[in-house]
């Protein structure tokens, strides 16, 4: 049986990875409702197959995002002074964020992650972009914009894409730059995520074998190294493909997803 799930958790990191090359978007938006489905049909704690998929995608962005950062970065387009700016919000929001994530219930994280994912999915389908038309802040302002994306990022398990690419747009942050330094920001959001579920998950009763605080070990394992493989085909597809009308289908996705995510909780 534990054969059968890792290969499901394998298929799942070359979904999410394939997935996030195509659309420069983390895999966060996949992962966490189908591992929640998944976890509810291994018959882990119904209390905590949320909280196990959240912390369990958050640590799974670290590698992604890494490698991520690295590519862009050889490209000179990441503004790491934005980065820096960000990085103290970023972290302080993400890591508290996890303490709220923990004494909720699955019913009100998931209703939370279906509401914002469709928002997400929304703006994709919309092909909404936020006009240039101011600067970037200073320090506290950034720190206050990294507090509430470390925030939301936490408590859907994103890299934060979806909320630092449209910002830095807004600042007249050229779009290349702007995708190169929202996958800078993911790593310390993955960091301070993962780093919060495995603080608040320690020592509960009645969770698997092999789980590290709300960390499942098996499921990051198999994803992260699924995904470093299909995350650069999906970047060359991305050139080949009609990405824009793609877009839209995996909008639709993410909200069908949301959906049973969320009917697997409250059934």
């Amino acid at each position: 049986m534990f054969d059968i799930w890792l290969f499901a958790y394998l298929a799942l990191g070359l979904l999410t990875g394939l997935l996030a090359g195509l659309f420069g978007i983390g895999g966060g938006a996949v992962m966490v409702p189908v591992l929640t489905v998944m976890f509810a049909a291994q018959g882990f704690a119904p209390d905590y197959v949320v909280h196990l998929a959240l912390g369990t995608s958050m640590a799974t962005i670290i590698p992604t995002s890494l490698s991520s950062l690295r590519a862009h970065h050889k490209h000179g387009a990441v503004l790491w002074s934005a980065v820096r700016g960000l990085a103290p919000g970023i972290l302080l929001g993400t890591f508290a964020a996890t303490f709220l994530a923990a004494i909720l219930s699955p019913r009100p994280l998931a209703i939370f992650f279906c509401f914002f994912m469709s928002y997400v999915a929304a703006q994709m389908i919309l092909n909404r972009k936020p006009s240039p038309s101011r600067q970037l802040p200073g320090a506290i302002g950034l720190a206050a914009v990294g507090g509430g994306i470390g925030s939301i990022s936490a408590l859907v398990a994103i890299g934060g894409g979806t909320m630092t690419v449209p910002f830095l747009t807004w600042c007249n942050v050229r779009l290349q730059t702007a995708i190169g330094t929202s996958a800078a920001v993911g790593l310390p959001i993955a960091l301070a995520g993962t780093t919060g579920y495995l603080i608040n998950g320690w020592g509960t009763a009645g969770l698997p074998d092999n789980t590290l605080g709300f960390v499942y070990w098996p499921a990051v394992l198999a994803m992260a190294a699924a995904s470093l493989f299909s995350a650069p085909l999906g970047a060359k597809l991305a050139h080949k493909l009609p990405v824009a009308t793609l877009k839209k289908l995996y909008a639709a996705l993410i909200i069908v997803l949301a959906l049973q995510m969320l009917r697997t909780v409250i059934a």
